[in-house]
């Protein structure tokens, strides 16, 4: 996966199709076209003034020497017509630099919020495909990489390319035959430079590829930290990890080698053609074929040009990866979308009637094996009904499918005698709360985590919400209360009061049909109790569909359901199918030694 993540930003062609990629981000910049327009204004300014500069000292030198004349005589005046040009020079570019900061900046935050808001409203199977990190690089490194491009990157390119085009023009005007002997020099250097530059790249892209494995294997190191402990597997991990760092070691030398070789025959190439182009220079200056102020504008012109010669080509790879980046970014922009949720929406609370008729379900990452198998079931208003059966018999994915996390099945799924999909489906969801197996808190305060079950209530309303689902008690014995933030993941709570605040959440969100997803199953035997009032609490008056391993906790359900390889194997009270001793059921209770 590392590898994947590299080579998806790895530098992209120049043609037609790529571009196009770069424009899908470089619309952001319309809003701010204005800011700029007028920075590129400043930009062009600057670089034709700057280009001023060597003219202007090669005519100071002639006039020193008495070998030319110019409009301005005086050696103070043009001097200080230099200080000038530096001057307006460093104003020209203080605002380019200030205004495309401007324009990236706000194009990028809109980039950000708009590639945020598309990851909120896909559905999951995107996050079935796509790992966290991964997305996580395209919000911060792709953006990064995006911002860096049309704030300086693009400006740089713009520069060099005015600075080469009238750097060349302008020394072939003043010292043609000079410039003509070192244009012969260029095409040694540059096909040596295309030669040892595609190999270097070629091993850059390998030692980046080995890079981020290693990477990879910290990330999933620490991110399974407790699994490594427990099976004191340190030692495996320091022999992968530096054993991966040996290889990037060993990449990273050969792409050394390659890189002192190439930057050994530059310098011989580039100074032995200075070399030769003063010696040229020196016999044209002793015929008087060109002044000595001709010469110095010309060693100007010449290193501006070499400049920018070498900046270009590393700013055009800056280019193509940013190109590889906008790739990456429109990719999770032409995803399909969930229906974006309105700004506000009349809440219809739903009855809470639920049916299953012959749905037929595999998951889309794995289309070869069925999960449901003509499965029909029906739940009333107001029902507390469970879903047991063993692991990947299919009963969290009867819940997904209600929570319309999924399309694609056969059959249909009804709540209140009406297909799930002809609802809206925010107002659909609004009507489902869910209290998970493994709660995951919000890094914020208990008040914050309580509140995101209605973003708008009242602390009566969260006190209350607490209150009934029994965690105002050990709310109120921690010093700052409802102000106490529960750490990342809510790491810092134990796991009956993580479960008690979801609870509390989801009593706060008030919905009409309940999903709990073996709420107590990791719980100790205090925790599960207090929890178990807690549920108590959240089932009044509402359709509950109950998941459970432990099936201690669903005696007093309305009717249970036991599914196997997908389909309903039996269905009724506790009662009645624990006196079948031949059903599945019976089995599982007396798997538990519960009676």
């Amino acid at each position: 996966m590392a590898k994947e993540k590299i080579k998806a930003v790895e530098k992209r062609a120049f043609n037609k199709e790529n571009f196009g990629k770069l424009y899908g981000i470089f619309k952001y910049l319309l809003p701010y076209k204005s800011k700029f327009v007028i920075g590129l204004v400043f930009l062009v300014l600057g670089s034709f003034l700057l280009l001023a500069f060597p003219l202007i000292a090669g005519k100071l030198i002639d006039v020193a020497s008495g070998e030319g004349t110019w409009w301005l005589n005086d050696i103070n005046s043009i001097t200080m017509s230099l200080v000038a040009i530096l001057f307006l020079q460093g104003i020209f570019s203080f605002f380019r630099v200030y205004l495309f900061a401007q324009v990236s900046e706000n194009a990028m935050a809109d980039v950000r919020f708009d590639l945020y808001k598309k990851l909120l409203y896909l559905p999951i199977t995107f996050y079935d495909r796509h790992r966290t990190g991964e997305l996580m690089s395209r919000m911060s490194s792709d953006v990064t990489l995006l911002q860096t491009t049309f704030s300086t990157t693009l400006a740089e390119v713009i520069r060099q390319i005015v600075t080469l085009i009238a750097g060349i023009v302008i020394i072939f005007v003043i010292t043609p035959a000079l410039s003509t002997f070192m244009i012969m020099t260029l095409p040694v250097i540059i096909i040596a430079a295309m030669i040892f530059g595609k190999k270097i790249r070629k091993l850059s892209r390998q030692s980046q590829d080995e890079l981020a494995h290693s990477s990879t294997i910290v990330e999933e190191t620490l991110q399974s930290i407790l699994a490594v402990k427990s099976f004191t597997n340190e030692l495996f991990e320091k022999a992968r990890y530096k054993k991966s760092l040996n290889e990037v070691v060993s990449l990273a030398l050969k792409t050394a080698t390659f890189r002192a070789g190439f930057i050994s025959f530059i310098i011989f190439a580039l100074f032995g053609g200075m070399v030769a182009i003063l010696w040229y220079g020196a016999l044209l200056l002793q015929r008087g074929e060109m002044t000595l102020g001709d010469l110095t504008s010309f060693a100007f012109y010449t290193a501006f040009i070499g400049g920018s010669i070498a900046g270009i080509g590393d700013l055009f790879g800056q280019v193509q990866r940013a190109i590889g980046a906008s790739e990456r970014i429109l990719e999770i922009h032409d995803e399909s979308s969930e229906t974006e949720a309105p700004e506000s929406s009349e809440l219809e609370k739903f009855k809470g009637d639920i049916s299953f008729d012959q749905v037929n379900f595999q998951y889309p990452s794995r289309q070869d094996m069925p999960v449901l198998n003509n499965l029909s079931m029906e739940v009333g208003s107001g029902e507390k009904v469970a879903l047991v059966g063993k692991s990947g018999a299919g009963k969290s994915t009867i819940a997904h499918l209600l929570m319309r996390l999924y399309d694609g099945f056969e059959g249909s799924v009804k709540v209140d005698g009406q297909d799930i999909a002809s609802y809206d489906l925010t107002a659909f969801r609004k009507n489902i709360g869910i209290v998970p197996q493994e709660v995951i808190l919000f890094g914020g305060t208990i008040r914050e985590n309580i509140a995101y079950g209605k973003p708008n209530a009242t602390q009566e309303e969260i006190e209350l919400a607490a209150k009934k689902a029994h965690a105002l008690e050990f709310i109120a014995s921690f010093p700052e209360g409802f102000d106490t933030v529960v750490g990342e993941r809510g790491v810092k709570l134990s796991g009956g009061q993580r479960q008690r605040i979801a609870i509390a959440r989801t009593i706060l969100k008030d919905p009409s049909i309940l999903i709990l997803d073996e709420a107590t199953s990791s719980l100790d035997a205090e925790s599960e109790q207090q929890v178990q009032l807690a549920l108590n609490e959240l089932m009044k008056g509402r359709t509950t569909l109950i998941i459970a391993h432990r099936l201690a906790t669903i005696k007093e359900v309305d009717r249970i359901y036991v599914i196997e390889n997908g389909k309903i194997e039996e269905s009724g009270a506790h009662n009645e199918l624990i006196d079948n001793v031949k059903g599945t059921y019976h089995h599982l209770v007396n798997l538990q030694l519960v009676n």
